[in-house]
């Protein structure tokens, strides 16, 4: 599968992987809105085969199929945390 990676613009060390490349219509509102302006990163096939360095593959993959993006965050950041952020920003 093909995979496109932005970086969020407001959030360091995190980024959201798109099935279609500068697809944003199946993430919700609040999130982009926290993501703030996704810059464009790179490409990659990305296969159970392939190990990620920081993310679990098959959940990726999973998340991917399901709903066709997948959101990474900094290891000491809750998705909660991240969206009640918004107001501070």
């Amino acid at each position: 599968m093909l995979v496109h990676i932005y970086r969020s613009s407001r959030k360091p060390d995190t980024y959201l992987y798109l099935v279609e490349k500068d697809d944003f219509s199946m993430v919700p509102d609040s999130l982009m809105t926290v993501f703030g302006d996704p810059e464009f990163s790179f490409s990659f096939q990305l296969s159970e085969q392939k190990k990620l360095i920081k993310e679990d593959t098959h959940t990726v993959l999973e998340n991917l199929k399901e709903k066709a993006y997948h959101l990474q965050l900094r290891k000491d950041v809750l998705i909660e945390q991240m969206l009640t952020m918004k107001t501070e920003n």
